[in-house]
């Protein structure tokens, strides 16, 4: 169960924490930011409650057998880890910062949260699936 609850944690992370973040005054709002910065930012947010929608999905999906039931939990792993590992590391592109300078830039503030999230994800499916025991393993 605890491997359920951390994949809620995470689900929920990216239902509203990463909306919450990304449509606020240093992005969507953000004047300095052109047009097509502003798509890609509602392309993230919409990438961001679709992964979430589908890790809830996944994570408490009844299975008709522990096969099954570990497919959804490893895919739950990777619709809720996804989001937060392409965030870490999208600091790897020439320009980019986790902060832009008007907000305190340089600096990458997110990465402990990402991080966080990516391993509720990560931890949570591996609990659930380590607990699963399949005839002829």
């Amino acid at each position: 169960m605890l491997g359920r609850i951390l994949l809620t944690i995470d689900g929920i992370l990216l239902l509203v924490g990463a909306p919450i973040a990304d449509y606020g005054p240093t992005h969507m709002f953000n004047p300095n930011w052109p047009p097509h910065a502003k798509f890609h930012n509602g392309q993230t947010i919409n990438l961001a409650l679709f992964l979430g929608l589908a890790t809830l999905f996944y994570t408490w999906r009844n299975a008709a057998t522990p096969a099954l039931k570990k497919e959804f939990m490893l895919a739950s792993a990777f619709t809720g880890s996804i989001y937060w590992v392409a965030g870490i590391c999208s600091i790897l592109y020439p320009g980019t910062m986790g902060l832009d300078p008007e907000f305190g830039g340089p600096a990458f503030p997110q990465a402990p949260l990402f991080a966080f999230a990516a391993a509720c994800a990560l931890v949570g499916s591996w609990l659930e699936t380590s607990a699963i025991k399949i005839k002829g393993n």
